[in-house]
């Protein structure tokens, strides 16, 4: 349950970063894409104003009839597509002369100035994108360019139809918006399949080191619970018994130790771990008693019987009655926490692990 709410809400996390990416991005690109598209047909509208107007300019020079001119050109712009970008000339007055609908000859010509003087001072579309995003606009045109045919009063002005460039930015809006909609369902959804993936990958790896780690405590609790056998099986028998019936002429029932300047002997079952500091050996009772001896490491363990008494390292030997628990440490290392009043830790190397092991098992 816990995984699926999890799941659920990186569903939604990621979801909401994308929205939100995606609303500002998409804003941008929609801008940008639209005025690089209105730039281009600006540009065109203006070379294709300038081209009539040199064309009139060049009939007027031929002595045509400006009235000829004039009806020729109605002949051939009339009934042409206005939807977006079309061509219209009116006169100084202001009146239009020639226009796609004939109807709108000889009506007086309303456009924006502000908007033709900026697009004229700076030749770029951020203007007239505005005004075509303006809803509010009631006017259906607007003239973008305007060229001037000398030596007459007539002039070629270049018309945008905003009601039909807006219905070309909605569906540019609308592509991109079904664009990033799909996007956004992939990414989403790849991104949703992926943390999953991730996640399952992860679930089996701690699933694999949470086995590896059962086992490993299944396997500390047996060598925890053969050391409690052992020491059962040592309590119920003598220690003269366990020893061998004939002992050893080197295995000593004590040994001599010193306390300062006093000579102290101590009952070899009575020691409950021995340890060499500074090449002096500290003999170590199981009431916390201290007292060293001119003995080494070495020659005390000849003098010790090896099934009570383990060499864990250079440094300590330890009375299988002194070892209260055994525990994992480190890479298939073991540390010994010992009964005795001190607070001594005494680490067995991988390496003698397994003698240990066996060792417990005599």
């Amino acid at each position: 349950m816990k995984k699926d709410k999890l799941y659920f809400l990186t569903f939604l996390s990621i979801a909401a970063i994308f929205l939100i990416i995606a609303l500002v991005a998409c804003q941008y690109f929609i801008k940008v894409s639209a005025n690089q598209l209105i730039e281009v047909q600006v540009e065109s509208s203006k070379r294709e104003a300038n081209e009539v107007a040199k064309l009139i300019d060049f009939q007027v020079s031929s002595g045509i009839k400006k009235d000829k001119i004039v009806s020729n050109i109605q002949q051939i712009i009339e009934n042409s597509d206005t939807d977006t970008w079309f061509i219209s000339i009116f006169n100084w007055s202001g009146k239009e002369v020639c226009h796609p609908d004939k109807t709108k000859v000889g009506q007086q010509v309303n456009s924006n100035e502000n908007l033709l003087s900026s697009l004229k001072e700076k030749n770029n579309s951020d203007d007239l994108y505005d005004l075509l995003m303006d809803k509010s606009n009631p006017d259906q045109s607007e003239i973008i360019h305007i060229s001037p045919i000398k030596k007459t009063d007539l002039i070629v002005a270049a018309n945008v139809n905003i009601s039909g460039i807006t219905a070309q930015m909605d569906a540019l809006k609308g592509n991109f918006y079904l664009i990033f909609s799909i996007m956004g369902i992939l990414v989403i959804v790849l991104s949703f399949v992926a943390v999953r993936i991730i996640g399952s990958a992860y679930e089996k790896q701690l699933e694999l080191k949470n086995s590896t780690l059962t086992s490993e405590v299944v396997n500390l609790s047996k060598l925890n619970s053969d050391l409690v056998s052992y020491k059962e099986k040592i309590a119920e028998t003598s220690l003269d018994k366990v020893i061998t019936e004939e002992p050893l002429e080197s295995e000593k029932k004590r040994i001599l130790t010193y306390i300062r300047n006093e000579l102290v002997p101590i009952a070899i079952k009575d020691i409950a771990y021995v340890y060499t500091e500074n090449t002096i050996t500290y003999v170590i009772c199981f009431d916390g008693k201290k007292s060293t001896t001119n003995m080494s490491l070495d020659d005390m363990f000849t003098h010790l019987n090896s099934t009570l008494f383990f060499r864990a390292n250079r440094q300590f030997i330890i009375s299988i009655s002194a070892i209260d628990k055994i525990i994992k440490y480190g890479n298939s290392q073991l540390k010994i926490l010992l009964q005795s009043k001190t607070s001594d830790e005494i680490i067995i190397s991988k390496n003698k692990a397994a003698e240990f092991k066996q060792w417990l098992n005599l």
